[in-house]
């Protein structure tokens, strides 16, 4: 029986530390595209910081990309900027891209 309860315990770790590195992806991809849209803005360095963390913190209003996707888009059009929703889709799968190769590099 503890071979089976050793499996268990294993199989739970390993799902927890699944999910921790997929928390980590999306928080580094949610600041890669708070650069990106800060960029487009044409917003200062300590700017550019202080809004990537910003997009870090929107996504933590509602579960999935919605909140993110609203955030940058929104921002984007108050700044003036030409940008549509496929745009910012576009730019998060490659950002997110990004962030996955950069995080399973250091693990």
């Amino acid at each position: 029986m503890t071979s089976f309860q050793d499996r268990e315990r294993a199989e739970e770790a390993k799902f927890a530390q699944d999910e921790e590195l997929e928390f980590r992806i999306h928080a580094r991809r949610n600041r890669l595209l708070g650069t990106w849209a800060a960029e487009r803005m044409g917003l200062s360095p300590a700017e550019t910081e202080a809004y990537a963390k910003s997009v870090v913190q929107a996504d933590f209003e509602e579960a999935g990309d919605e909140d993110v996707v609203r955030k940058l888009l929104g921002d984007l059009i108050s700044a003036g900027v030409d940008a549509d929703e496929a745009e910012v889709r576009t730019a998060m799968k490659a950002k997110e891209a990004d962030a996955r190769r950069a995080m399973i590099g250091q693990v």
